[in-house]
């Protein structure tokens, strides 16, 4: 496993991390970090990781308006 796919592979784990914890606390500020860090991460080869934290960050960033 070469560093960029560790990077990638670190930043969307992060991303998911950030946009779960943003269903609960801060789901702006906390999706809109996930969604960058998926946008970031997509130019590295784990792709399903960076669209998973793409996803649900913008779950998160909507949610509170919705309620």
């Amino acid at each position: 496993m070469n560093v960029n796919e560790m990077t990638g592979k670190w930043l969307g784990w992060i991303g998911i991390v950030l946009a779960v914890i943003g269903f609960f606390y801060a789901p702006v500020w906390m999706g809109t970090i996930a969604i960058i860090l998926g946008l970031v991460c997509l130019v590295t080869p784990k792709k399903g990781l960076a669209w998973c934290s793409i996803g649900l960050g913008v779950i998160a960033c909507i949610l509170p308006f919705l309620m």
